[in-house]
């Protein structure tokens, strides 16, 4: 009697366990569907390109203006330093600004503090539109080794200044 109460109870607790499974594997539970469904493509999300870090404490010497090249051996100039001041030359005067590179490789330059040298009429027109062009930047990209502002003024490229 003993080994048939037992044998049944051994029974009970067996078909007990295997309606438990049964309904456990019937039954969807927290994140049960989605690990049912392999065959759904997870999400990845898109893949941002890679944001250009502007070029700080490096001298950059202007090339040219609008495809216009800058003539003379006093060529425009300037440096943004790691504090955000841009400091340079305009062709004729000095000048200095307060620069920062934005996202998205965006450029806003504050208003510039210019020393008031006399210039030749051609060498001061050629500043006041490379400094036009300059305070009013919006955009940049480094195209090969040459940095390119875009600004409303027009487009204005640099060499890298040894």
């Amino acid at each position: 009697m003993k080994a048939m109460r037992v044998a049944l109870a051994v029974g009970a607790v067996a078909l007990l366990a295997s309606a438990t499974q049964a309904s456990a594997q019937n039954m969807l539970g927290y994140g049960q569907k989605n690990r049912d469904k392999a065959s759904q493509p997870q999400y990845i999300p898109p893949v941002k390109a890679q944001e250009k870090v502007f070029p700080l404490d490096s001298t950059w010497t202007a090339v040219s203006l609008n495809g216009k090249p800058f003539a003379g051996a006093e060529r425009p100039s300037f440096i943004i330093d790691k504090q955000y001041r841009a400091r340079g030359f305009g062709g004729c005067n000095t000048f200095a600004a307060t620069a920062f590179p934005l996202k998205e490789q965006h450029l806003a330059v504050g208003p510039l503090a210019l020393t008031k040298r006399s210039c030749d009429k051609a060498v001061g027109a050629s500043e006041m539109q490379f400094l036009t062009a300059l305070r009013t930047s919006g955009q940049w990209d480094l195209v090969g080794s040459q940095l390119v502002i875009k600004s409303q003024a027009g487009e204005l490229r640099f060499d890298r200044a040894l």
